[in-house]
């Protein structure tokens, strides 16, 4: 499996970890304000290795990195992506991985077969915007729904997490997220941010004070309830 994006090293996507983060291309939504936007036609984004040279860097980097963090474009549409998850912990790395929801079938595999030591979840938005905010014209939240039970009720370790844009969301938004993802470990509301690479232009960041008044809101719900992106 060729590999579309590296990023060498960060403390950011794996928490707890000094990692580095790989992008696959290709997605099967279209959410306007997407960062990523150049990977999802998984058949116009450029490789930047193979994954061979990817084992390699991997192996080169022994003691000083301590994590894989696999993220697109949407990782679960990659039928070879157990496979390489293997390869990565064979070589004593421990695997993140980022998931959109909406393939619980392969992220069954995933977690049976305890291959991923933490799963990144979206909830993207309320119910009743979810296919507004993903770019579709309709869309069946039943496998999202069944993603995020059979996350919850895994035992890996997980987080649940909402881009949050001041054009698609607001406080029922969130009251809506806290109703259906009650119980959960830990949820995260992380501001939109900018960028050449976004699908659509037109998409603004909320305001702060609004962020941390929808995570009060969410708090009661979840064990974890915290903002990134605004300090």
């Amino acid at each position: 499996m060729d590999i579309q994006g590296i990023q060498k090293m960060t403390l950011l996507d794996f928490p707890g970890r000094v990692a580095c983060t790989i992008f696959l291309s290709g997605c099967d939504l279209r959410c306007p304000f997407c960062h990523n936007s150049e990977l999802i036609d998984a058949g116009k984004a450029e490789s930047v290795m193979t994954e061979e040279e990817f084992l390699s860097f991997l192996k080169k980097r022994q003691g000083l990195l301590d994590g894989v963090a696999i993220t697109g474009g949407e990782p679960l549409l990659r039928r070879e992506l157990p496979e390489l998850i293997k390869k990565i912990r064979d070589l004593g790395y421990p695997v993140k991985l980022d998931t959109n929801g909406n393939h619980p079938r392969q992220l069954e595999k995933v977690l049976s077969e305890k291959l991923a030591d933490y799963v990144a979840m979206d909830i993207k938005n309320s119910r009743d915007k979810y296919a507004l905010t993903c770019g579709l014209q309709q869309m069946d939240l039943s496998r999202v729904n069944e993603s995020l039970r059979m996350l919850m009720d895994s035992g890996c370790d997980y987080e649940l997490r909402t881009t949050v844009v001041r054009e698609l969301h607001d406080r029922e938004s969130f009251a809506d997220i806290a109703e259906w993802i009650k119980g959960a470990k830990r949820y995260y509301l992380q501001s939109f941010t900018d960028r050449d690479t976004v699908l659509y232009s037109g998409f603004s960041a909320p305001d702060p004070g609004d962020l941390r008044a929808w995570a009060e809101l969410v708090r009661p719900s979840v064990e974890l309830c915290e903002v990134r992106g605004v300090d």
